[in-house]
C-alpha cells in the first residue's frame, strides 16, 4: 500500500522548494536501495508540473569502488563529464538513502582528495549550488534508524514529522529574527567549554525554510572573518569523510582556529583543517529551530536543524551571506544549548536573546517558540 506521506513530500519537494515549471529540466539522483517509493511520486509531481525528468541510482558501494581505483585523471575526466549534465540542469532533487554511512570510509587519503578536488567540489559546490534550484534530503532506511538509535518504523514517523511540517509558516515565523539579525553586530556564545565573541555586522542573514535541505529550519549568516576569539566545544558528534569526531574544541584568534582537538584522532581532524587556508576559518553562524528535531543522529542534514541549538562552520561561505573565506570545506559541527545537553546563553549586542536553547528576546519569544512553529 501506497503511504500518503509519500505523495506530499514529493509535492512540498517539487512545487515548493524547487518550483519546477514548465520545460524545466530537472534532474533526480538516488542513493540506497529503498528509494524508489519516494522516487516514483517525484517524477509524476515533475510530470504533472510539466518539467522534464531525468533520474539516476548512485550506489555508493559502486563509488567506492571507482574512487579506489581511478586514477587522478580519470577521476577528472569523471567530474567532467558529471558537470556537463549538472549545466544542462535547472533543478536537482536528490534523495539519498546510503545502506552504510561508512562505506567510503577506507578509501585513501589521496583518492579522497581527488575525488573532493575534480568531481564535488566543481560539480556540486560551484555548479548546482550556485546555479540550480536544489532541495536534498536523506530517506529513512535501516542505516539511519540504526545511526538515530531507533527503530525503523518509530524514525520513519519522526522523518515525516520533521520533514512534512509546514515549511511557509515556519518562513513566517523566522522574519523577526532575521530582521534582529541584519541589526546586530557583536555575537556572543557561552555555555559548557564555550566563550566566543565575533561580529556579523554588514553581512545578511539568510532564512532556511523549505528551499534547499529537507527537512529544514534555520537561519544563518556569517561571523566577520577576522572577528572571532575564544573558544567553543561542539557537543553533537559529526561523520566526516566516512569518520566520527565527538567532542570537537576549537580555538579561535582573530578568526583563525589555532588550536584543534577532539576526543577521537585530533591529528586527523587538524589535517582537515590544514585542507586550505581557508579551513581554519569560519564561513557560516546559524540558529537551528525545527521543533520536531531535538537529538543528533550523526547526520549533518538533521543536527544542523535541531531546535535549540547553533552551528559554526569552518570552511567556505555561501554566497548569499559572504564574509570572504574561500575553503574546499564547508563542514557545518553543531552545538545544542538545551537544559538537556548543557545549556548555554546567545547574546546580541550585549543582550540575552536566547536563554538554554529558548528564544527570550520580546520580539522572538511568541514567534520562535516549539508551539509556534510546530
Amino acid at each position: 500500500m501506497n503511504d500518503p506521506r509519500w505523495k506530499k513530500l514529493a509535492e512540498t519537494l517539487v512545487h515548493y522548494s524547487c518550483a519546477v515549471k514548465a520545460g524545466e529540466k530537472v534532474l533526480i539522483e538516488s542513493k540506497g536501495d529503498d528509494t524508489s517509493s519516494l522516487v516514483k511520486e517525484i517524477v509524476t509531481e515533475v510530470a504533472k508540473a510539466g518539467g522534464l525528468a531525468r533520474w539516476y541510482h548512485n550506489e555508493e558501494e559502486v563509488e567506492r569502488r571507482w574512487v579506489m581505483h581511478a586514477s587522478e585523471e580519470q577521476i577528472k575526466a569523471f567530474g567532467q563529464m558529471h558537470l556537463k549534465t549538472m549545466k544542462d540542469t535547472t533543478c536537482y532533487i536528490s534523495a539519498r538513502g546510503a545502506n552504510n554511512a561508512f562505506t567510503l570510509a577506507d578509501v585513501p587519503e589521496k583518492q579522497r582528495e581527488w575525488y573532493q578536488k575534480h568531481y564535488y567540489k566543481p560539480v556540486h559546490l560551484e555548479q548546482r549550488v550556485k546555479k540550480t534550484r536544489w532541495v536534498v534530503l536523506r530517506y529513512p532506511n535501516h542505516a539511519m534508524s540504526q545511526l538515530a538509535e531507533t527503530s525503523r518504523e518509530a524514525f520513519e514517523d519522526f522523518f515525516f514529522s520533521v520533514c512534512n511540517v509546514d515549511y511557509g509558516k515556519m518562513s513566517k515565523a523566522m522574519d523577526p529574527l532575521a530582521a534582529l539579525m541584519s541589526k546586530t553586530d557583536r555575537v556572543r556564545i557561552v555555555g559548557p567549554g564555550t566563550d566566543l565573541a565575533f561580529s556579523i555586522k554588514g553581512i545578511p542573514p539568510v532564512k532556511c525554510d523549505g528551499h534547499r535541505n529537507i527537512p529544514d529550519g534555520e537561519v544563518y549568516t556569517a561571523p566577520v572573518r577576522t572577528s572571532i576569539n575564544g573558544e567553543i566545544t561542539y557537543n553533537t558528534p559529526s561523520i566526516y569523510e566516512s569518520t566520527v569526531y565527538d567532542k570537537i574544541h576549537l580555538v579561535f584568534k582573530n578568526g583563525k582556529i589555532v588550536r584543534a582537538d577532539c576526543a577521537g584522532d585530533s591529528t586527523q581532524l587538524n589535517k582537515i583543517f590544514d585542507t586550505d587556508p581557508g579551513a581554519r576559518y569560519v564561513g557560516e553562524f546559524s540558529f537551528g529551530i525545527n521543533p520536531n528535531i531535538r537529538k543528533p543522529m550523526k547526520d549533518t542534514l538533521f543536527d544542523e536543524k535541531i531546535f535549540g541549538s547553533i552551528h559554526l562552520t569552518p570552511g567556505q561561505c555561501y554566497d548569499e551571506a559572504p564574509n570572504g573565506n574561500k575553503s574546499a570545506i564547508h563542514w557545518d559541527l553543531v552545538l545544542i544549548q538545551t537544559k538537556e545537553f548543557g545549556g548555554g546563553q546567545v547574546y546580541f549586542d550585549d543582550q540575552l536573546i536566547r536563554q538554554d536553547g529558548l528564544f527570550v528576546h520580546p520580539a522572538l519569544k511568541d514567534k520562535l517558540s516549539a508551539k509556534a512553529l510546530a
